[in-house]
């Protein structure tokens, strides 16, 4: 998998909301010295609004089709042999059009934490649409798991230790 990296130098951060794909990207980037981006970001910068407010304004489908084409730009930046650590956002990998993508274009690492352990960290949160009805958020949690157990990297997050959480992903073969 490693020649992938040489090739097409991406590594896409998947996994449900909390589950650490920013926090742990940015370290990540930062151990590599490579840049890092958040698709979420992107998205928020060229449409000039929340993530929230996209999914309020313009519904889930048109957030999705938004999400894939900022996507689309940033895979072809790393065929451009740009490199980045990418946070993809939390539904972004549950679709197969972005998996293909992903997929020709680097690594892709599951972040998986449990469902409390996600539950405490966003409990304060009022921004994640997705996580409002706390039945559905649940439902949404045991849903995506197939998806993002198709990433190439299964990282378990336990806990809130990122410095132990970084050197699991840095002893991962990426580069082999």
């Amino acid at each position: 998998m490693g020649s992938r990296l040489v090739r097409t130098p991406g590594i896409y951060l998947t996994g449900f909301m909390g589950s650490g794909k920013t926090t742990i990207g940015l370290l990540l980037a930062d151990e590599l010295g490579w840049p890092f981006a958040d698709l979420d970001a992107d998205i928020e910068a060229a449409e000039g609004c929340a993530i929230s407010d996209l999914f309020l304004h313009k519904g889930e489908a048109e957030f999705r089709r938004i999400e894939h084409e900022a996507l689309k730009k940033r895979v072809h930046l790393v065929h451009c042999g740009a490199p980045v650590v990418l946070a993809l956002g939390g539904g972004a990998f549950t679709r197969e059009e972005n998996r293909v993508l992903v997929s020709d274009a680097g690594l892709s690492l599951w972040l998986d934490a449990p469902f409390e352990l996600i539950r405490q960290r966003i409990a304060a949160e009022t921004h994640r649409p997705l996580a409002r009805d706390p039945d559905r958020f649940a439902a949404l949690f045991a849903e995506r798991r197939g998806d993002y157990a198709k990433a190439d990297y299964h990282v378990a997050v336990n806990s809130n230790d990122n410095a132990a959480i970084l050197a699991h992903v840095l002893q991962l073969p990426l580069w082999d």
